[in-house]
């Protein structure tokens, strides 16, 4: 049958998706900040899924991707409600949240948000909280008040242009803190964590890790990996915790 695509309208916007349609529990891929659908775990867990028969959905938040919206604009509490938006119209049944970077976060957060519909989640270098403990805290002072005066700062990116951090993003990011806990997640979690990881501190994760009430969590330090976590082998152990939790 192979993977359909479309798009969701929300608000006036319009959020991109793909889809498998497979067996439950369907796969959820919730991407990282500034990232695609597109990226290469996503069509890893894709391609996995037409293979095994099983159901797969990917998709764009606001201002990512192909879908719409002004990136400047893009707030934990838009992207939250378009992964809950993408769940709540696009699946059915029992889910296992896939969840990168702030996706790990968000991923969280929805889970707390629709727990009944959850069976398991893996977390990618997850990065709760990171608008406040990973950009916040680490802006200098011109950053800082680059960000309160002007209401943007431009983040300097080892991966192409400077971006905008806005004021919106950062305040808005404090009202869906989880950290330092509890989090009342008990479906299992499985957390995969670069070592070398210079964006998610694997200590950052760690302490996301000891805080999730779940008794079924395993942490796995890949002490060789980045951030990314796209090797084959790291690929290989995605599908893996994937299949272990649902």
């Amino acid at each position: 049958m192979g993977e359909t695509n479309g798009f969701l309208e929300r608000d006036g916007e319009r959020l991109a998706w793909r889809r498998v349609a497979g067996a439950a529990p369907t796969v959820v891929w919730l991407g990282g900040f500034r990232s695609d659908m597109a990226g290469t775990k996503a069509q890893a867990l894709a391609d996995w899924a037409e293979a095994n028969g099983r159901g797969f959905l990917r998709f764009d938040y606001f201002a990512h991707g192909e879908s719409s919206g002004d990136f400047l604009q893009g707030t934990i509490t838009r992207w939250r409600l378009d992964a809950l938006a993408m769940i709540d119209a696009m699946t059915e049944g029992p889910l296992v949240l896939v969840g990168s970077s702030m996706g790990g976060w968000l991923a969280c957060l929805a889970a707390l948000a629709r727990p009944e519909r959850v069976a398991g989640l893996v977390l990618i270098a997850p990065a709760a909280d990171f608008t406040e403990a990973l950009m916040w805290a680490q802006m200098d002072a011109a950053a800082r008040k680059a960000v309160e005066t002007d209401g943007v700062w431009m983040r300097p990116s080892d991966y192409g242009d400077p971006y905008p951090i806005g004021r919106a993003l950062i305040e808005d990011g404090r009202r869906w803190s989880i950290l330092p806990g509890p989090v009342g997640i008990t479906a299992p979690v499985r957390v995969l964590q670069g070592g070398h990881d210079p964006d998610v501190p694997w200590r950052h994760a760690l302490a996301l890790a000891e805080v999730i009430e779940a008794e079924d969590l395993v942490f796995t330090l890949i002490r060789d990996g980045d951030h990314r976590l796209s090797r084959p082998s790291d690929i290989a152990r995605l599908i893996g915790a994937v299949e272990d939790v649902g």
